[in-house]
């Protein structure tokens, strides 16, 4: 089903979202917030531009937007997968319960805040090129990974990454020699080829956006855990 979205409230947008069906394309989007808030069992497929809150709450439904997306995509979703042809805004994926999250170049601030999971829900962000300032603050769960493609010697991530990291996975490739990490977690360099949790994700990730998998598993990436020794971990995650 093809749907026009131009003059739409974004109201109105799900509305024709829920009586489209099993599949919709959506023309003419202008920045209609929570588009698909909380919807499953759907495929849709974005022109234009969609606004803050992409997907919140997600249940199960696949998003591809062909070009840029706004900020919070994925806000708390739980299930799905959301594609992003381009680049996305500030705090992608945040709260981020479950699902995945795909963006083709670069994301803003905060991307993967307070991400968390819980048993085989695991939520998943993989960016192609490189993220702002504090990308993962107080990630609970969950794995981050930043490629570090086309980011023109800018360093793959910004200031404060993982700042009250006491949980989850990140994974950064590109040079990190610039980037600051704190105290609490600890820092590792590796082939793509031990990257067993994150190969299939990368795959995917090449998949989409048309890039060769075995050379981008064949690069060295920094890897970043909370140290467990920390307070962090005491203060966030029960025993």
């Amino acid at each position: 089903m093809l749907i026009n979205a131009k003059g739409m409230g974004f109201s109105e947008l799900n509305d024709a979202i829920r009586a489209s069906g099993e599949s919709c394309k959506i023309t003419g989007c202008m920045g209609q917030r929570f588009i698909a808030s909380g919807m499953n069992g759907v495929k849709i497929e974005i022109d234009g531009v969609p606004g803050n809150a992409l997907g919140a709450y997600l249940g199960g439904a696949d998003i591809t937007v062909n070009g840029n997306a706004q900020d919070a995509i994925g806000d708390t979703m739980n299930a799905g997968t959301i594609v992003v042809h381009g680049n996305a805004g500030d705090a992608a994926g945040y709260a981020m319960r479950g699902g995945a999250i795909y963006v083709r170049d670069s994301a803003g601030y905060r991307a993967g805040i307070h991400m968390k999971e819980y048993k085989d829900k695991k939520p998943v962000i993989v960016i192609g090129g490189r993220t702002g300032s504090f990308l993962g603050e107080y990630q609970a769960g969950g794995l981050i990974i930043v490629l570090g493609l086309n980011t023109d010697g800018k360093p793959v991530v910004g200031n404060f990454p993982c700042t009250g990291m006491h949980g989850g996975k990140m994974i950064l490739g590109g040079d990190t020699s610039r980037v600051k990490f704190p105290d609490q977690v600890r820092v590792s360099r590796v082939s793509g080829s031990e990257l067993s949790d994150a190969a299939e994700h990368i795959r995917t990730y090449c998949e989409l956006f048309g890039k060769d998998a075995e050379e981008m598993l064949q690069k060295e990436y920094t890897v970043v855990v909370p140290d467990s020794k920390n307070p962090y971990r005491q203060m966030y995650v029960a025993n």
